[in-house]
């Protein structure tokens, strides 16, 4: 009797598998259907075995229909099919270091109608929870890896990031539910992507305690694939991925070249989160229209949402991101020095705070005073080429102090022969120590054309042979900005 039972199971999943075979593509098949075990048959009922919870949901999402049919047909209209889901138990010594998820066993039974758990049966409870656990059968408290003091409170708005702030505020007030679904921001580094990721993520969390939220960089995100596949649990892998409500993944170019199956596996969370509503946040050094290596199916799902660059701060920002790292720290700088660094530093905010750490190394360490002079010292060691990088804020800061006028004046409508002077000198530096083109230049000198530009950059430079008190004004300039 029992032979019988086995073989009717068994016969009506082969029966099954036969017609699933003739209508779906063969790697599909092989890659769904051949690891399931039929497990028996009560009734109407016939019960299969899948070796993750990840198979119950793609087989839902693409294959729900096609098994309810071929059921019907072998079992009649009454027809069910149950899943049941086991993961098996990894041992602690095959456990990825980098993984941020050890592992833990669960069994589950699943009906295809109700998408309910039938039965539930829980091995002695561990210390560690399991990243790769069926929702809804206990809650876990996975860490976000957000770094708490990266927070919108931290983080200084200004004309080179405020889309993407703004933005980022936004979603953290709807995640998935904006426009911005993916949400890709790129800059060169240390322009303040990671910060943002951070704070949208510290913000999201205050909003709605109970959604998860993970941050991970790309690197992590490879070798976590690697040792999945080490272990042979990549559908795992990828389902706890595919149950993040906000997924950060930092530096994606790190996932771009011959990774292909780490693309891969990216592809189909991408996926689904995405159809899910759930918000994805991506960062990277070049945007999605320069970026290479990757799959073409990955570029064009990057650029479906909102891509926002991080550019280079502008002297204001650049000031105000002194005073906030200043002032969160309980430092004071003088205002001169403050100044100093931010017309002198003007690549990045990281050798912003570089420098400034310095500083404050120099003064607890050798009791030294904070001066405009030590910060000189300071300065060379974080700005490269400094005679072919010097910005042209800080040109036209050291021209107009040295005629005694305001900066303003610069971009002021104005003809008075001082002003009109400092502006043409100001051009004529600004050409020979910056990389900015001539109309560049002539934006920052009042909007000039640039003609004007180099008109202005002539007659200094014809001035400079023909008239010596021209020539020594410049020589005293050029000591002033330390060429």
């Amino acid at each position: 009797m029992m032979e019988g039972i086995i073989h009717n199971y068994k016969k009506v999943w082969d029966s099954c598998l036969a017609i699933i075979q003739g209508n779906i593509q063969p790697d599909a098949y092989e890659t769904w259907f051949k690891p399931i075990v039929p497990v028996s048959l009560e009734k109407d009922t016939l019960l299969i075995q899948l070796p993750s919870h990840f198979y119950y949901e793609w087989l839902e999402q693409h294959y729900v229909n096609l098994l309810k049919k071929v059921i019907k047909k072998e079992l009649g209209p009454l027809g069910k099919l149950q899943y049941r889901v086991i993961m098996e138990k990894k041992s602690s010594d095959t456990e990825s270091k980098s993984s941020i998820f050890p592992s833990q066993d669960k069994l589950a039974v699943l009906n295809l109608a109700t998408k309910k758990p039938i039965n539930v049966y829980d091995t002695p409870n561990k210390e560690i929870p399991n990243p790769f656990v069926i929702p809804g059968l206990q809650k876990y408290k996975i860490p976000s890896n957000l770094i708490p003091d990266l927070s919108f409170d931290n983080y200084v708005e200004g004309d080179c990031n405020r889309l993407a702030r703004s933005a980022g505020w936004a979603i953290a007030k709807a995640p998935g539910q904006t426009a911005f679904n993916p949400f890709f921001i790129y800059s060169d580094v240390g322009l303040g992507k990671t910060h943002l990721t951070h704070a949208i993520g510290l913000q999201t969390k205050i909003n709605f305690p109970d959604k998860l939220v993970l941050y991970v960089n790309s690197d992590l995100f490879c070798q976590q694939y690697v040792e999945a596949v080490k272990n042979n649990n990549i559908n795992d892998f990828i389902f706890f991925y595919q149950n993040v409500d906000v997924l950060i993944l930092d530096d994606i170019q790190y996932l771009a070249g011959n990774k292909v199956k780490t693309q891969e596996a990216f592809f189909h969370i991408f996926n689904y989160l995405h159809q899910k509503n759930k918000q994805i946040i991506l960062t990277s050094d070049k945007s999605p229209v320069e970026v290479t290596g990757f799959d073409h199916r990955l570029l064009s799902r990057f650029k479906w949402g909102l891509t926002a660059d991080l550019e280079i701060p502008d002297l204001e920002t650049r000031i105000a991101i002194l005073k906030k790292k200043l002032d969160n720290n309980g430092i004071i700088f003088p205002e001169e020095v403050i100044n100093y660094l931010a017309l002198r530093i003007t690549s990045n905010t990281r050798e912003l705070e570089g420098a400034m750490i310095s500083i404050l190394a120099q003064t607890s360490l050798n009791k030294k005073e904070v001066t405009v002079e030590l910060a000189k010292k300071i300065v060379d060691k974080y700005v490269k080429n400094t005679a072919k990088e010097l910005s042209i804020e800080y040109i036209q800061k050291m021209i107009c102090d040295y005629f005694s006028i305001p900066v303003e004046s610069l971009n002021a409508k104005t003809r008075k022969r001082e002003v009109a002077q400092a502006r043409q000198i100001s051009m004529f530096f600004a050409k020979k120590y910056t990389k900015l083109s001539l109309s560049a230049i002539g934006s920052h000198c009042g909007d000039k054309h640039h003609a004007t530009v180099l008109h202005a950059c002539k007659t200094i430079s014809d001035l400079c042979e023909t008239d010596k008190s021209m020539k020594s004004c410049i020589d005293e300039i050029e000591k002033k900005l330390e060429i």
